[in-house]
């Protein structure tokens, strides 16, 4: 590669116009300084430095940043095409042709890029390996449904903050071959989802019962299981309800499906969000999505909390009637599902079970007496305290 080459690669990258977000990106920028430098030396290396460094993020392989941010840029040919709008010639042939210069440049490694320097020193290493880009993008606009476009073809769970959608750092892994027992209440939430991913009606749903039983690591689980079937997880906090139409709106014309999830959810009747939620579930024009659920835990049935000195209080001339509309807000869920405290005969195969997956060796007899004695230490038995004393055998 010559002197002439680094500046021609610097003006195609320039003059990105379909891609041009990735542009913005903090690596790109170093490799473009690097590229139309015209600075001494060690102030090239300097730069070309820099831009290994950024690499850190994708294990030092510039082929999976490219990926990763070709991939999620959410612009104008990968929307269109998602939903099945019109694609201007001019917007394809410029498409074709970056993804034409994304090939190339994931040939490239770093005796290349520092050949025009004609420098003999030290050269920091990346990975790389060729990436057709014009074949692998094809693939993913004609999966769409299933792979996404954006910030949600990063991760299969996300978070709000403020009115940006973030991929959660680290997210829970559990998989469905983790449970034991409760496999009928599992299935009505999976049989629900596999409804919304073949376009039939899905219910919004509530699970709902003893803390320990896994409620949310249904859900979460869930998520897992049909991730690589298009549905992703955004994850709201119950202070964060008034956020919910805005988040609706974000995601209505995309080809994914998604659960709205609220976790530990109860309301006080005075609540200001409660509203907000009330529209979701009755389906309001604004604050619903054809391609969502809600799924929403509590440790309670009617999870607006009501004291009985309200009622005694209260100076509404039709309280009745507002009694009986937040009591049956868990009502608009058109499915609840009830995760019960398990018995001693459920609880001590749970811990049967969860003894032979770990390997955990101990007459049976003596591993039920202990499981026992750890239940009444904890106050109750459930999956939850099932996991931890079988993890304090470990």
């Amino acid at each position: 590669m010559t002197q002439q080459n680094l500046k021609m690669l610097s003006c195609e990258l320039s003059s990105l116009s379909v891609f041009r977000g990735i542009l913005k990106n903090k690596t790109m920028k170093t490799l473009l300084d690097f590229l139309g430098s015209e600075e001494d030396t060690r102030k090239r290396m300097e730069l070309f430095g820099e831009f290994v460094y950024s690499l850190a993020e994708d294990h030092y392989s510039f082929a999976d940043f490219l990926c990763r941010t070709v991939y999620e840029d959410e612009n104008k040919y990968i929307i269109s095409t998602a939903q099945k709008a019109a694609v201007p010639a001019a917007l394809r042939a410029n498409a074709q042709a970056e993804l034409k210069l994304f090939t190339r440049l994931s040939r490239l490694d770093a005796k290349a890029l520092c050949e025009p320097l004609g420098y003999d020193g030290y050269i920091p290493e990346f990975e790389h390996r060729e990436i057709d880009f014009e074949k692998t993008y094809a693939e993913r606009l004609e999966h769409i449904g299933r792979y996404g476009y954006g910030v949600f073809a990063s991760a299969k769970m996300f978070r709000v903050a403020g009115e940006e959608i973030l991929p959660v750092e680290a997210a829970d892994e559990i998989s469905l071959d983790s449970f034991v027992g409760y496999e009928e209440e599992r299935k009505k939430v999976f049989d629900n989802t596999r409804a919304l991913i073949d376009g039939k009606p899905a219910a919004n749903v509530l699970l709902f019962g003893d803390a320990g039983t896994g409620k949310s690591s249904t859900v979460k689980a869930c998520a897992n299981y049909f991730y690589d079937q298009g549905v992703r997880l955004i994850e709201l906090r119950k202070d964060q309800l008034f956020s919910l139409s805005y988040i609706m709106g974000r995601i209505a014309d995309n080809p994914l499906k998604f659960i709205i999830f609220i976790d530990d959810l109860s309301f006080n009747k005075n609540d200001d969000c409660f509203s907000m939620l009330k529209a979701a579930l009755e389906g309001s024009a604004s604050a619903k999505a054809k391609n969502a659920v809600i799924y929403a835990t509590s440790n309670r049935r009617h999870i607006v909390k009501e004291n009985f000195s309200d009622r005694a209080t209260s100076d509404d001339v039709h309280h009745s009637d507002t009694v009986q509309e937040l009591m049956s807000l868990s009502d608009r869920f058109g499915l609840t599902v009830y995760f019960s405290k398990p018995n001693k005969i459920l609880y001590l195969d749970i811990i049967h079970k969860l003894a032979e997956k770990n390997g955990i060796a101990m007459e049976q007899n003596q591993l039920d007496i202990k499981a026992e004695a750890f239940a009444l230490a904890k106050g109750s038995r459930s999956p939850r305290a099932a996991e931890q004393f079988i993890n304090s055998l470990i």
